[in-house]
């Protein structure tokens, strides 16, 4: 919505929340809501969801709620009031157990061919909801594009050992290698799709920084990642040292966006040559819209974890 605007485009952004950037307030679930928010609209960029956050605060059947049943309401107003395309906002969390490899085993080389396996109602109600977009794109011909993002918010990491053993600067300089994007860039992607999704007519396709991984690095990056990142940049650990920083031991996974740079023209800024680069010169590898945007947290109130709450 801030590009958006900032464009001059005519957007309308619904919301449960008010915000400079919510046009009405509503839910997702709320068919009436909907139904006049969607009145004349052309393009659907679907972003609401209850996220792995809500876990912990939110039952199995508020999920089903947010993501499954609020996707299946838009879908169908979408429908109704012959929107020109839809873009779906879902997560390489539905690829779960997929992405973990045994211990003994190379990383995970992460493309649209791998088969998800959920292993939390996140995953599983973001992938009901993928398929209720698949759906509608066979029945009713809606041009669809889901967007499987990787990590793209500045706030620390859920991990409370991650957390001890790195900065959030540090950690979500080294995912730019594997398994993070920046926001403007997801945003980029979401223009673009919604610009080709009549063409395209129904995509999935994983979005995140471009990694200068290969598949053949999958078995090294399991056992010493610095040893990889160094052979292909040689300078970070001079960088990394004049930061205080460190590079992760080891990695087990890797997203290929290979398919969304071809098929959306998506070309991503922000990836780790980028991040050597602002440190070469003292700058934030954080794009400006980032740092506007900043940390916004998942709930109304603040936990003894932080952002995350402990159940």
């Amino acid at each position: 919505m801030r590009t958006l605007r900032a464009a001059e485009r005519d957007a309308r952004g619904l919301d449960i929340t008010p915000s400079a950037f919510t046009n009405r307030v509503g839910s997702i679930t709320d068919r009436n809501a909907v139904r006049a928010a969607m009145d004349g609209v052309k393009t659907v960029l679907h972003t609401a969801t209850l996220h792995k956050p809500h876990v912990a605060t939110h039952t199995k059947q508020d999920f089903v709620e947010a993501n499954v049943t609020g996707t299946l309401v838009l879908l169908e107003e979408a429908v109704r009031a012959g929107a020109r395309q839809f873009v779906f906002t879902s997560t390489t969390s539905t690829f779960g157990a997929a992405m973990n490899p045994a211990s003994h085993q190379p990383a995970a080389w992460v493309t649209e061919d791998v088969v998800p396996v959920p292993r939390n109602i996140y995953g599983a109600t973001k992938l009901a909801a993928e398929n209720l977009c698949a759906l509608f794109a066979r029945e009713h011909r809606l041009p669809v594009v889901i967007l499987r993002t990787s990590r793209f918010f500045p706030e620390a990491d859920d991990d409370p050992e991650m957390r001890a053993a790195f900065t959030p600067e540090n950690a979500q300089a080294n995912e730019l290698l594997y398994r993070r994007a920046d926001i403007a860039d997801i945003v980029d992607a979401h223009l673009l799709a919604a610009e080709r999704a009549r063409e395209i007519g129904f995509g999935r396709f994983i979005v995140s920084a471009t990694t200068p991984f290969q598949e053949s690095d999958m078995a090294a990056l399991r056992t010493d990642a610095p040893l990889v990142v160094r052979r292909l940049f040689p300078e970070y650990e001079a960088l990394y040292a004049a930061a205080g920083w460190r590079m992760f031991p080891n990695v087990d996974r890797t997203y290929v966006n290979a398919a969304a740079r071809g098929a959306l023209g998506w070309r991503p800024k922000y990836d780790f040559a980028h991040v050597l680069a602002s440190l070469r010169t003292g700058k934030d590898f954080r794009s400006a819209l980032a740092r506007e945007i900043g940390i916004k947290g998942y709930h109304g109130e603040a936990y003894r974890d932080g952002l995350y709450p402990v159940r």
